[in-house]
């Protein structure tokens, strides 16, 4: 009878105690392939200054309605900044998270919400995707006529707070 090295004869029976766990394994799922691409809401022409100045209105009001100061930021298609507002006393690491926020609602073409339940549920593959990514509520695409034409992204209270002042933006286009 051969004899095998230690070490070989080690391998092959670790190697067979493992065959008939693996043989067990379920097969892995399909995956999830949509008919269409989710978050395509396609792109329009990027917000004006009036436009974005009729929102930051909205907006400001809103929160000065409920006492939350905070800070608006409307960007174009591209996430780049149209108008801004910071309300007295808002908090000032919040003026970078507003935009952001917003820039994130616009380039990724969804609500900066779904980043933060991306994160909470798997791995944070997004982040290792754009690195200035907003993952917290409180941005939210602007659509009209079924087109992006850019987005609002609210900071200075909590994220549900954030996300009331935003949508009160929002619906000043409609």
């Amino acid at each position: 009878m051969m004899r095998l090295p230690p070490l070989v004869a080690v391998s092959c029976a670790l190697s067979l105690a493992i065959l008939p766990a693996a043989a067990q394994q379920p097969p892995p799922a399909a995956p999830n392939l949509p008919d269409k691409v989710p978050f395509g809401a396609p792109y329009g022409a990027p917000i004006g200054l009036e436009q974005a100045r009729k929102i930051v209105a909205a907006s400001l009001a809103e929160g000065e309605k409920r006492g939350w100061p905070v800070n608006i930021a409307v960007v174009d298609t591209h996430g780049e900044l149209v108008h801004f507002a910071r309300m007295d006393g808002a908090q000032l690491a919040s003026i970078d998270i507003s935009q952001r926020k917003a820039r994130t609602a616009a380039r990724w073409r969804r609500e900066s919400k779904v980043f933060f339940e991306a994160y909470s549920k798997g791995p944070p593959i997004y982040g290792t995707l754009d690195p200035g990514l907003a993952a917290s509520a409180g941005g939210i695409p602007l659509i009209v006529e079924g087109k992006l034409i850019g987005a609002v992204g609210c900071s200075g209270g909590t994220s549900d707070q954030d996300v009331v002042v935003c949508q009160a933006g929002v619906d000043a286009l409609k």
